[in-house]
């Protein structure tokens, strides 16, 4: 099992996920996004390299476009 803290809100994962698939649980796939992982961020190109584990900080920003 695998707790992971996403903006400030605890998920349980029966398995280990990479940044890829956390981006698809999240239903974020195609939105314009920065992760950061524990204070560092997540260069695009090491999203599906990148594993995440237990007691992992992720945090998700979304951009908004307007004006």
């Amino acid at each position: 099992m695998v707790q992971l803290s996403i903006n400030g809100q605890l998920q349980q994962f029966e398995s280990p996920i990479n940044v890829t698939q956390l981006i698809d649980h999240l239903s974020l796939r195609g939105k314009r996004i920065a992760i950061e992982r524990n204070g560092e961020i997540v260069p695009r190109s090491r999203f599906s390299e990148e594993m995440l584990v237990d007691g992992d900080h992720i945090e998700v920003v979304v951009a908004v476009g307007g004006g």
